[in-house]
């Protein structure tokens, strides 16, 4: 079977075709996220009480499927996995920038994504959220180079998959993490159970 992906990096469609593209995957998203009631404060702080843990559910299920298709795709010959664009891995900053990001969470009651979901849907405290946020991020590129720029590439590991890191083959990383998506779905729901009798 010849290599059919990815179509961006193997010349299939241009920068134009590719900005569209993203641009109609971005509205896709974004609907979907709101008919799930992710553009709600409401309903994603309700994760951090373990009342509706429904974020946890979606993005496990999202990250599941993606790993599940990129690996069969990859193995039946379809997908050029050296071709995907791997994210370096530097440790102390990235687990840095995710508590900030958690905490940001927890506080606001919106990520980056969710904001931009409440604010399609009139929502004032997703448009307070994501102006914070996008100071931040101001502020940061700002003094980039005066503070940051040393510390970002801090502990370095390279582009690093967890099949190598452990040494193992990944098809048995994937059924691996499926079936612990299948306990964690489980107990996700015992959790919400017990949780709501609580309040």
């Amino acid at each position: 079977m010849d290599i059919g992906a990815p179509f961006y990096k193997l010349g299939m469609f241009g920068d134009d075709a590719s900005l569209a593209v993203a641009a109609m995957l971005g509205v896709g998203f974004g609907f979907f996220l709101e008919r799930a009631g992710f553009g709600s404060a409401r309903k994603l702080t309700a994760q951090f009480y373990l009342t509706d843990m429904s974020v946890f559910k979606v993005m496990f299920t999202a990250i599941v499927t993606a790993m599940v298709g990129v690996f069969g795709l990859s193995a039946i010959g379809w997908l050029d996995f050296s071709k995907i664009y791997l994210v370096p891995t530097y440790v102390v900053p990235q687990v840095v920038a995710g508590f900030v990001f958690g905490v940001g969470f927890i506080i606001g009651g919106y990520c980056p994504g969710t904001s931009v979901a409440g604010i399609a849907t009139g929502r004032i405290d997703a448009g307070l959220y994501a102006l914070g946020m996008l100071s931040g991020i101001f502020l940061y590129a700002e003094s980039f180079n005066a503070f940051f720029a040393s510390w970002a590439e801090a502990t370095p590991m390279g582009q690093v998959t967890l099949p190598a890191l452990f040494g193992i083959p990944p098809g048995y990383l994937v059924a691996a993490v499926a079936l612990m998506a299948v306990g964690a779905f489980a107990l996700a729901e015992r959790v919400e159970l017990a949780f709501r009798r609580r309040h």
